[in-house]
């Protein structure tokens, strides 16, 4: 008999690509129905006004122009509601699918054009004209909360986080360090832009939308609820998706209009956004303004950490409502003894394109200032960055590690970790004795040349559940129905390679469905890095049921007892050798086929960390800045496919780098958005993005799931602008000089020439 294979651990080959390689992807644009219209969106061209007046004559006047929605036509419809973190006090503050009355942000969705195709749609849109009366705009978050309404200020709520005695941390300090840092806004920029094609089927009463991504389930009761709708009478599908990155898949209006539209004309109705609608329209992400401070001893050890900061929330509170700034709040203590802590976070509202998450929401930012702190206690006691990293760490011996902090509802524990053991392999990789004497010997000749090390817990695996049914079918083939979205990062491979170790099948011949709201009736989706850690663990449970099932109706038609079988490569045998029997045939032999279901519930999220590494040298003529060296290491407890979680933190690193040097929103006083095209956002490239060392380690399996995973997306964008900081620090000999992200060539400059005067 041969010996099963065992697929989890190895980088076995992606199931998801030979589609997408062949040219056979299925994206949002690719979708389209007979007889369909599509819908175009007319959008505030001012940030904050009244509306005077809405003239459409000329619109519906157009040949192939079918109506024009305005807010009016959808008054029945209710405002977004909230997915995640959805404070009461936020909910006046959520968007509408309709300006009414007011505009508070440029690409602010005013009216909608139904038409017979896009171009008649494009012409059509041109010709609405909107009367706004312009007020002022609000552009800085840390200026005085403004009137929202009669009754409501820009500041909807205050996010606090507190424990221990923080007043006498700073009482009792030897020294305190204090920044102000800020955080530039950015997004995901994700290649397929958003879109949505909506159907209605009358004969079975079937409201589909197509396009769907991240969290099917969740919009389709939301959509139903909206909608006015059982939700048994909203299905979703998802098609392949061209990158999410945490902004894609949220419920936004133009999903809405679609949708209600569909029902209203029982037309096929399609919505495919452009480049400069995303830019402006889709959620931005990061701006923040942190004022800081350290209690420190004379070693540099930690006594307390003190943060009130600011949460550019722009125009409206969108489906992630305060779920940003919390986990700022939440996780900014990182892999760090902080005996005592108090963050105060301000959710303020500007007349700016609305946020929400973008990969690893909240830990870019409060890395970003957590590990400006640490390098500017190295300084205050004169010790390096290394040092002072090892002096703080919690020990291994801590673990679990109750950190006494919540956010999305759990109560935070670090399940798992060796913090210290992962600095030292981190260094091991990067060399970092050579680099340090290599780098002196370049200063030496005057090159501006530093490196810079940053240290990070990353929260993963959120529940509280996920559901798998999976079946044969009779001709052998495996099917796996989960209630996760697929956005790229490898599901249908991952969840293969566990269904095909507890099974005992091949993993290439089982098919993972995703993202099919018909075909499973709850799931979770995909965000939060959970996927692999709450799906895999209930692909696990329900296939090794259905394994159990297999052996005990097979031992019946091969009369013998069940733990005389096992299966081995689809085939179920008797263990020593003797007849067999496929899978097929066993599912072919019961009446109601074979099949099991399993759901995995967790109260807790698990917490991989990692350390990056980075070498720069800096142009001091132009500002540029050339990243020379980069490692990561993550710890991931255990890595299902470790190609796959590679790709995840490469893919996260070049997003990082943006965020860290080059890509921000930009507006003028007057709330008009300066970044509307890639001339004007700044997106990294092949040539910015540096060839890097990923070292993944399992040192710290979690004791929360009999795999011992940790999810792995989010890990590369989480330091990098906090390590690239570190580094341009290093190069410049002037701890503390950077404090502002993007560093971009201007601001170096700015820098350079205050140094220099």
């Amino acid at each position: 008999m041969t010996a099963p294979a065992k697929f989890v651990g190895r980088s076995v080959p992606r199931l998801e690509d030979r589609p997408l390689l062949t040219g056979q992807g299925r994206f949002a644009a690719d979708i389209s129905f007979p007889g369909q219209w599509t819908m175009r969106v007319v959008r505030s061209s001012a940030a904050h006004g009244v509306i005077t007046s809405i003239d459409a004559s000329a619109a519906l006047a157009l040949p192939g122009v079918h109506a024009v929605w305005t807010a009016a036509d959808v008054a029945h419809i209710p405002p977004i509601p909230f997915r995640l973190t959805g404070l009461k006090a936020l909910e006046p503050y959520r968007q509408p699918v309709l300006a009414k009355d007011i505009v508070r942000y440029v690409g602010e969705p005013v009216a909608v054009v139904f038409a017979q195709d896009q171009y008649v749609a494009e012409d059509a849109a041109d010709l609405v004209e909107i009367g706004i009366e312009q007020q002022q705009a609000l552009m800085h978050a840390t200026d005085e909360p403004g009137a929202y309404t009669e009754d409501l200020n820009t500041e909807p709520s205050v996010v606090r986080k507190s424990y221990g005695d923080i007043d006498a941390a700073f009482r009792n300090a030897h020294a305190v360090v204090a920044f102000e840092l800020s955080i530039g806004r950015h997004t995901g920029v994700p290649m397929e832009t958003r879109g949505a094609i909506a159907r209605y089927d009358q004969a079975r009463d079937i409201l589909e939308m197509h396009g769907a991504a991240k969290v099917p389930h969740w919009n389709r009761d939301a959509l139903a609820q909206m909608l006015g709708r059982t939700r048994d009478s909203v299905q979703l599908y998802e098609g392949h998706v061209g990158g999410g990155f945490g902004i894609r898949g949220e419920i936004y209006p133009e999903d809405v209009l679609v949708c209600a539209a569909a029902l209203k004309f029982k037309k096929p109705i399609k919505w495919i956004e452009d480049r400069r609608e995303h830019l402006i329209a889709a959620n931005h992400s990061r701006q923040q303004q942190h004022k800081v401070r350290a209690a420190i001893d004379a070693q540099g050890h930690i006594l307390g950490i003190d943060d009130e900061f600011f949460h550019d929330n722009g125009a409206y509170m969108r489906t992630h409502a305060a779920t940003v700034p919390d986990l700022a709040a939440a996780m900014l203590p990182g892999p760090y003894v902080v005996p005592a802590y108090r963050a105060v976070g301000h959710i303020r509202l500007t007349n700016k394109t609305p946020c929400g998450t973008y990969r690893a929401p909240g830990r870019y930012e409060s890395t970003f200032v957590r590990e400006r702190l640490l390098d500017a206690i190295a300084a205050k006691v004169g010790v390096d960055k290394v040092e002072i990293r090892r002096r703080n760490l919690i020990g291994k011996a801590a673990m679990p590690y109750t950190l006494g902090l919540e956010t999305l509802g759990t109560h935070i524990v670090y399940d798992s970790g060796d913090y210290a053991k992962l600095l030292d392999k981190a260094l091991d990789a990067a060399d970092w004795k050579n680099l340090w004497l290599q780098l002196l010997k370049r200063r030496a000749a005057g090159e501006k040349v530093g490196c810079g090390v940053a240290m990070f817990v990353e929260k993963s695996g959120l529940g509280p559940f996920d559901t798998v049914r999976v079946e044969v079918k009779a001709d052998g083939a495996v099917e796996v129905i989960t209630g996760v979205a697929s956005i790229g990062q490898g599901v249908e491979t991952v969840v293969a390679q566990i269904c095909a170790d507890a099974l005992g099948v091949d993993y290439a011949g089982i098919r993972v469905i995703h993202g099919q709201t018909d075909r499973i009736d709850k799931g979770m989706g995909a965000f939060a890095s959970r996927v692999t850690v709450m799906c895999g663990e209930a692909t696990r449970l329900a296939a090794t049921k259905l394994r159990d099932k297999a052996l005990n109706h097979a031992a019946q038609l091969m009369q013998t007892k069940a733990d005389a079988l096992d299966i081995v490569n689809g085939e179920v045998v008797r263990i020593g050798g003797g007849a067999s029997m496929p899978l097929g045939e066993v599912a072919r032999s019961l009446p109601d086929g074979l099949s099991a279901e399993d759901t995995f519930e967790s109260a807790h999220m698990v917490y991989p960390y990692g350390v990056h590494v980075a070498a720069v040298r800096v142009d001091a003529e132009t500002g540029g800045v050339t990243i020379e060296r980069y490692v990561m290491a993550y710890d991931i407890g255990k890595a299902v496919n470790p190609k796959l979680v590679e790709g995840q933190i490469a893919g996260g690193l070049a997003q990082g780098i943006g965020g860290a040097l080059l890509e921000e929103f930009l507006y003028d006083e007057a709330g008009e958005p300066l970044s509307v095209t890639f001339a004007d956002y700044l997106m990294p490239t092949a040539r910015e993005v540096p060839e890097s060392t990923i070292l993944i380690t399992e040192d710290a399996p979690s004791p929360l799931n009999p795999l011992g995973l940790k999810g792995a997306g989010e890990g590369g964008a989480n330091p990098v602008g906090a390590v690239i900081a570190s580094a341009i620090d290093d190069a410049l000999g002037r701890p503390g000089a950077i404090t502002e992200l993007p560093v971009t060539p201007q601001r170096l400059r700015t820098i350079l020439n205050g140094a220099a005067g």
